[in-house]
């Protein structure tokens, strides 16, 4: 067990003859006492600031897993949230592509449709103009006809009633 300032203080030498000065002696201890509480209080002063610092670094400790587990946390939702984006990308991607063969194929068949009415509109503009020349020559022959000149040569007489008479 180590000595304290009170078993130096206490300590009692034999007096033998001719022995050290006791006033020396008693100085020297005194001096050794105060040198001593100063390194038991230095001591003290030391193992509380290592437990402050121990307590700090158990505390910094923790937060240094913590955030390494954060970290980690981070990462993993980071590739998650990148393989999750990635993949509604693609099917973003597969539907716009199926979108547009839709609508290209639509297109297609639109235009087919456009291009058989057109074909069918200037087949039936070509029946309906010969038609229509047809009966416009007709009409030209018959006023050409001499038929016109006969009926000129009809004379009318006008054809009273009694009733006009009076």
């Amino acid at each position: 067990m180590p000595l304290t300032p009170l078993d130096i203080h206490n300590k009692e030498f034999n007096k033998g003859f001719r022995g050290y000065d006791e006033d020396e002696v008693n100085e020297f201890l005194d001096q050794v006492i105060k040198d001593y509480e100063m390194v038991i209080r230095e001591k003290k002063e030391l193992e509380s600031k290592l437990a402050e610092l121990s307590e700090k670094l158990g505390h910094f400790t923790n937060i240094e897993e913590t955030l390494n587990k954060s970290i980690l946390i981070a990462q993993e939702t980071a590739e998650e949230v990148k393989r999750n984006a990635t993949k509604e990308a693609k099917l973003i991607i597969k539907e716009a592509e199926k979108n547009a063969d839709r609508i290209i194929n639509e297109s297609l068949a639109k235009s087919r449709k456009i291009t058989i009415e057109i074909e069918e509109l200037k087949k039936q503009s070509k029946v309906f103009r010969n038609r229509f020349k047809m009966l416009i020559e007709a009409q030209l022959d018959m006023l050409s006809n001499d038929d016109w000149d006969h009926l000129m040569e009809y004379n009318v007489e006008p054809v009273f009633s009694e009733s006009d008479e009076n």
